[in-house]
């Protein structure tokens, strides 16, 4: 029993780091060869796991394998268009301002209800909105909505509205997050003060769930046992 324990611990971290290795993307997200390589590492790791016969080493090799061939693929199909297309395919345009491209599902193998159901995870329920839809080699469609029916920006309604700014966490879970404050050009001291300043009582740290502040000093505080509260705080000047 520990044999397996310990074989399905290597296997387990062996696997983690080869995930780690291929990067972050979702499984919606994979290009076919990727799928393919999640598919088969996955079922290469419960062998080792499961059959006390078969040596560890049988199967680390293939999974490395795997990765070096990933990469490999991967390589190729950054330095070569045609073999990209080979390996991953390419986007193909199913509606167009004709319409519905016929001879494009049937080589997608795409039904009408697939489409439809693919426009409304867009957020469109009628195909007269949309311009244009593709395919990408992903699986995932995008689409391009006719102009009377695209959101309205700032820049259409011609308003002038200030570039926003990924807030920094300052605290998080009671814990002062030591290089975000630096980041910030803030010090302890400074934090306290800004919490003591809006929660409106003498509060400890250990309290406080959150605190953010972006470079513009909009911040937002909330503590674990109290409402969430935004305010306005001194610009940052280091962040």
């Amino acid at each position: 029993m520990l044999t397996i324990i310990i074989r399905s611990i290597i296997i387990y971290l062996i696997v983690l780091l080869v995930f780690r290795l291929m990067g972050k993307r979702q499984l919606g997200q994979m290009q076919p060869f990727e799928l393919v390589l999640t598919l088969i590492i996955a079922d290469l790791a419960t062998i080792p796991m499961a059959e006390v016969s078969v040596p560890v080493l049988h199967g680390i090799v293939p999974l490395l394998t795997l990765v070096i061939l990933h990469f490999i693929l991967t390589i190729i199909s950054r330095s070569s268009m045609k073999l990209s297309k080979f390996i991953s395919g390419k986007p193909v345009i199913i509606i167009n301002p004709k319409g519905i491209d016929y001879e494009a599902m049937k080589k997608l193998s795409l039904s009408t209800d697939d489409l439809f159901a693919a426009l409304r995870e867009c957020g469109y329920f009628n195909i007269s909105q949309v311009q244009y839809a593709i395919m990408e080699t992903n699986g995932k469609v995008s689409v391009m909505p006719k102009a009377e029916f695209a959101p309205a920006t700032n820049a259409d309604m011609k308003n002038k509205v200030q570039d926003s700014f990924i807030p920094i966490v300052l605290v998080s879970e009671g814990k002062i997050i030591k290089e975000n404050i630096a980041l910030a050009g803030l010090g302890e001291e400074k934090v306290l003060e800004i919490i003591e300043k809006e929660s409106g009582k003498d509060i400890k740290i250990k309290d406080v769930l959150l605190l953010t502040v972006d470079q513009m000093g909009e911040a937002y505080l909330q503590t674990k046992t109290g409402e969430g509260k935004s305010f306005t705080t001194e610009r940052l000047v280091n962040a």
